[in-house]
Order: structure tokens, then C-alpha cells, then sequence
């Protein structure tokens, strides 16, 4: 059984809100591109791709502080909210140099499910990332927040981001940090992919990847990610892009939460601990209906 200082009560609560402690496999869309990249759309579109993401499966969706403050708070009844705390842009001397710009009171505050950090594993500033991982997750413990460690093999000594090796490092790296979940590009094969999902004791997200040319395609690639046995995807541009967002939102979630995977340690043990307050709320309830407290 998971002691309570491991898996606290509001960090389940949270969880489950996310679908992360109630479902074997996750679907999260990352909307945080206009940070790095520009506008991804018009204002009233954001708020149809949240409308959508309510109708289509997707679990979670990802935003920086500024959009989720001017998001209807009606749209996050269906959808959980998971605030990035991390920032850089594509024309910075140093793109994979990743910045902080928003904290865990900022993302309470808010009323977020979670909130996620992007650590570039081998860049030139990787000390510092690292360090700012590191106090984010301690501010999340303190504020029973979960966290989504969005983690990139990226600089001058990775010669393939997708390369198993370097992909497993940055998960389990993710994992000793005191990460619940970890996001990871994919490493090419259900087979490898597996691999670095078996070598990890969280939970494991995939990364969208690079643009895919069609809907089927799109198909191919969550089916891969079942296959591989992680716990789910993050994907934002292949969604968002889209010719018909819905759609391809639609056919991810019913190939996502299609059928059931080998459960995942993590999950085995959240849900344990799921089951254990449960179990004490119970006895909690006899001893009151006995008179002994």
C-alpha cells in the first residue's frame, strides 16, 4: 500500500479530474504552441477546439496562464486543465533554452488539474532547467498539485532526438525528479517505444511528432502508441492543424481509449492508494455510526 505522503489526497482528486487515476490511457492536447511559435489560431477558435475537445475525448488540454484566464471557465467542466510553466520562442538565440514564466499558485489560482515544465535534456542551459524542475516539483508536492514533466533529448551531443536511449534517459530522469507523468518523443517503433515504457516507473505520454500527411496516418500513429503500451498521447499541431480538428480528435480518443493495456506500475499503485482512502473513509464512517469518534 502507497503511504499517504507519496500520493496525497488532492493530487488524486486531481488526477482523477484528468483521467490519469480512472482510465488506463490518456488523450492531451496540447494548445501552448503561441508561445513558441505564434498565433495557432483566433481567439473564438481556441475557444471552439476547448468545445470540441469536450465532444471528442480529449482529456486534458495544455495552456499557458494568460489563455487559460481567458478561457470561459464553463469550458474546463468537461475537460481537464493542465497549465505549462515553461517557455522559450523559435527566434531566441537559443530556442531549447526553456524559461519558467508562470508558477504552481498561478495555475491554483486558476483552478487547474495539473501543471507541466519542458526540460531539453542536453542543452546548453540544462543545469538550470534542471534546477527549475526540481523547485517546481517541490512546490507541486507542497501544493498537492501533479505534475506533467514534458521531457526532449535536444542539443549539440544528441545526434537523434527519437534515439531509445536518449528517450529512456529523459523519461526515467523525469521519474527520479518526482514527475507523475513524463511526455517523451516517439522513438520510431511500438517495439523500442515499449522498451523505454518498460524501463520507467511513471506513466508515459508520446509527443504528436512531426506533421502527418492524413487522417489515416494520424490513425497509424496512435495505433503504434497503443501497441507500445504507454499510457497515452499529447498531441496538439496533428489536432489542432487539422482540416477538421473534431474529426481527427475524435479518431485519436476512439483508438486511445479503445481497449485496455497492460496497467501501468504507477498506475497500479495510485489506484491502490485510491482504493485505500476509500477503504479508511469507510471505517471512518462505522467508528461515527458506533459512536467511537
Amino acid at each position: 500500500m502507497l503511504h499517504g505522503e507519496a500520493f496525497t489526497t488532492g493530487r488524486i482528486v486531481r488526477l482523477m479530474r484528468l483521467g490519469a487515476a480512472i482510465q488506463p490511457r490518456m488523450f492531451v492536447l496540447p494548445l501552448d504552441h503561441s508561445v513558441s511559435d505564434g498565433p495557432i489560431a483566433r481567439p473564438e477558435e481556441v475557444d471552439d477546439l476547448l468545445a470540441m475537445s469536450e465532444r471528442t475525448g480529449v482529456d486534458a488540454v495544455v495552456v499557458h496562464k494568460g489563455r487559460a484566464a481567458n478561457i470561459a471557465p464553463a469550458r474546463w467542466q468537461a475537460v481537464g486543465m493542465i497549465v505549462h510553466l515553461s517557455a522559450s520562442t523559435s527566434v531566441a538565440p537559443d530556442p531549447d533554452a526553456k524559461v519558467l514564466v508562470s508558477s504552481v499558485e498561478d495555475a491554483l489560482r486558476l483552478g487547474a488539474d495539473a501543471v507541466s515544465i519542458h526540460t531539453n535534456v542536453g542543452a546548453a542551459n540544462e543545469t538550470q532547467q534542471l534546477r527549475d524542475a526540481s523547485a517546481v516539483i517541490e512546490d507541486c508536492r507542497r501544493y498537492e498539485m501533479p505534475l506533467l514533466a514534458m521531457m526532449y533529448p535536444r542539443g549539440d551531443k544528441i545526434s537523434s532526438s527519437s534515439d531509445p536511449d536518449h528517450v529512456a534517459h529523459c523519461a526515467t530522469l523525469a521519474a527520479e525528479l518526482g514527475a507523475d507523468l513524463v511526455k517523451v518523443p516517439y522513438t520510431g517503433s511500438p517495439l523500442t517505444m515499449r522498451q523505454v515504457v518498460e524501463s520507467c516507473p511513471i506513466p508515459i505520454l508520446v509527443a504528436g511528432g512531426p506533421a502527418v500527411p492524413s487522417l489515416d496516418a494520424l490513425e497509424r500513429y496512435a495505433e503504434e502508441i497503443v501497441e507500445s503500451e504507454a499510457a497515452g498521447v499529447a498531441i496538439g499541431r496533428n489536432i489542432f492543424r487539422a482540416h477538421d480538428p473534431g474529426l481527427a480528435a475524435r479518431r485519436v480518443a476512439a483508438i486511445i481509449h479503445s481497449r485496455e493495456p497492460r496497467v501501468m506500475q504507477t498506475q497500479c499503485r495510485v489506484m491502490g492508494h485510491m482504493e485505500a482512502l476509500a477503504q479508511g473513509g469507510q471505517v471512518a464512517t462505522r467508528r461515527r455510526a458506533l459512536g467511537h469518534g
